[in-house]
């Protein structure tokens, strides 16, 4: 045997028959118009009205995978499918390159995109292997502590004061696991309340939240832990799902794979807030890993997802990360993300936490967003015991749950409103940086901004009448609007009328609408109203 032909053999043994990570992309999804057609199959109703409420359409994303290119793939030989995504139509799989690439000759593969980005090069690298701390690290005290002064830094006590404190709002929380919550005290409320919801573990593929790890018990402690005279969560009277998409044992990319299907998890059912203190840079396997260059705003498998969380009407808060000591010590995925309020943390004093990492995104946008306390924040260990522990895991799940108490006192507002008003309220504003960002939120300040919004005068309202309608409707505008665009859905969220409308052009046939329940959204400037119809 020639050396050459010994080191192409050697070669295509180990990177033919290596096990690879990849995303396998479909090219349509044929069966698209049966979900058009019901809607309700697969989503929930209060997906639905989360939807309608901000003017949020359905699209071809929100449609199942074609089941039998999901078949297709599974019978493939040496493939194993990990996760799957209807929002970017592709499946996470597992397999050798030659196996991998086997699969371009099927007819409904678009494309495929290899977790190490040499091989969509064509390249073959060295694949060493590196294991990296998991980015949830945490620095436990043991001080004695009390949960006021991260509330008050933000304001948040005044939430609270006016009985905003997340009721009727829901937030998922995706991390790597919740032992004990379902047994020790300071989650007790939230079980008798009826605040838990259900959930489920991506990475065992079981339902058994209540296990693998103890991050996901601290981070929810700040949101919804309830210890009188100790610890009270900013969103104590929220509900919650909880997903487990972290996988303990490594680091690999199937985990943000799991992340984008436990968010398209919690779109499906209504949530409003994902709190997510995880963050992807750096890979065991380090031909996986990101760069700084990705970073700008949409490269990365979860920072995609997260963009569409919120298109969707969702909030999305993660963690900056921990990084900012490091040599690589800018914010990772998925806080890196267009939409993602990435949340950075600071000391009790309001000064920066050394280890938050730190801005700007590789495209120059401002990162981290907003800070809150992360060192030395007070939270509930997995026995019970209210201590302290530092990390933007925590900053993260405060604010969430802040964002979410004060989404509840404006419920008005569209997602994107929401976060406006929060960043508008940041003690930075006006002076943003690459430690801070934005800075710290006050959120009576927030209240005050969004009770401006809608209380000058050139925002009143429209009004809609007759309603119920019988054939036409009539919208008169507030005084200084000429023009605006109506749009109206049926109940199953699907757009049945979308029309501009000016104030010498005011009337709206809807005679072709059957009987029934319709929701409108008028969209004129900066106004934006939403109502229901009845249809007689």
């Amino acid at each position: 045997m020639s050396k050459n032909f010994l080191l192409f053999f050697l070669l295509f043994s180990f990177y033919g028959f290596s096990q690879e990570d990849a995303w396998v992309y479909f090219n349509d999804k044929p069966n698209a118009q049966a979900f058009f057609d019901n809607p309700l199959a697969t989503m929930t109703q209060r997906a639905l009205d989360r939807r309608l409420a901000q003017g949020i359409t359905l699209d071809v994303s929100d449609a199942p995978i074609e089941q039998s290119y999901i078949d297709g793939i599974a019978t493939s030989v040496g493939i194993e499918i990990k996760a799957n995504s209807k929002w970017l139509n592709c499946l996470h799989i597992r397999g050798s390159i030659t196996d991998i690439l086997a699969l371009n000759s099927l007819s409904y593969v678009d494309h495929i995109r290899f977790a190490n980005a040499t091989l969509n090069n064509k390249m073959i690298n060295s694949n060493p292997f590196n294991p990296v701390n998991k980015q949830m690290e945490t620095t436990t005290t043991f001080a004695y502590g009390n949960s006021a002064n991260q509330i008050q830094m933000i304001n948040g006590q005044v939430l609270h004061q006016a009985n905003f404190t997340g009721s009727g709002k829901i937030i998922a929380v995706l991390d790597s696991g919740f032992i004990g919550v379902d047994t020790i005290a300071p989650f007790n409320r939230f079980f008798a309340n009826g605040l838990f919801l259900g959930g489920y573990n991506y990475v065992a593929g079981n339902t058994n939240v209540f296990s693998a790890h103890n991050h996901g018990t601290m981070t929810l402690s700040c949101m919804v832990g309830f210890v009188d005279g100790q610890l009270v969560g900013t969103a104590p009277d929220a509900q919650y799902y909880l997903f487990v998409t972290e996988d303990v044992s490594g680091e690999n990319p199937v985990e943000e794979s799991y992340w984008v299907q436990a968010a398209e998890e919690a779109d499906r059912l209504g949530v409003d807030v994902i709190s997510t203190s995880l963050g992807y840079f750096e890979y065991d396997n380090v031909n996986y890993s990101h760069t700084y260059e990705e970073m700008t705003g949409n490269v990365a498998f979860a920072s995609q997802g997260a963009n569409i969380a919120y298109s969707k009407g969702m909030i999305v808060v993660a963690s900056a990360g921990n990084s900012g000591g490091s040599s690589e010590p800018h914010i990772g995925v998925p806080a890196e993300a267009s939409n993602v309020i990435a949340v950075g943390a600071v000391k009790s004093d309001r000064t920066y936490a050394s280890f938050s990492s730190i801005g700007p995104s590789f495209d120059a946008r401002i990162k981290p967003d907003v800070m809150a306390q992360g060192e030395n924040a007070v939270l509930s260990t997995i026995t019970g015991v209210i201590t302290t522990a530092s990390g933007t895991s925590f900053s993260c799940p405060i604010m969430a749950g802040a964002i979410t108490s004060f989404w509840q006192a404006i419920p008005w507002a569209t997602n994107a409103q929401v976060i406006d008003f929060v960043k508008q309220s940041a003690d930075r504003f006006t002076t943003p940086d690459a430690l801070y960002g934005y800075g710290i939120p006050n959120f009576q300040t927030a209240m005050d901004i969004a009770s401006l919004s809608i209380d000058e005068p050139h925002k009143t309202v429209f009004f809609v009448y007759p309603n119920p309608v019988t054939n036409q409707v009539i919208v008169t505008f507030p005084s200084n609007l000429e023009e605006a665009t109506i749009s109206v859905h049926n109940a199953l969220g699907q757009l049945v009328l979308s029309q501009s409308i000016s104030r010498n052009n005011i009337k709206i046939n809807l005679e072709f609408l059957e009987t029934g329940l319709y929701y409108y959204n008028i969209k004129g400037g900066s106004l934006l109203q939403t109502g229901k119809l009845i249809k007689e």
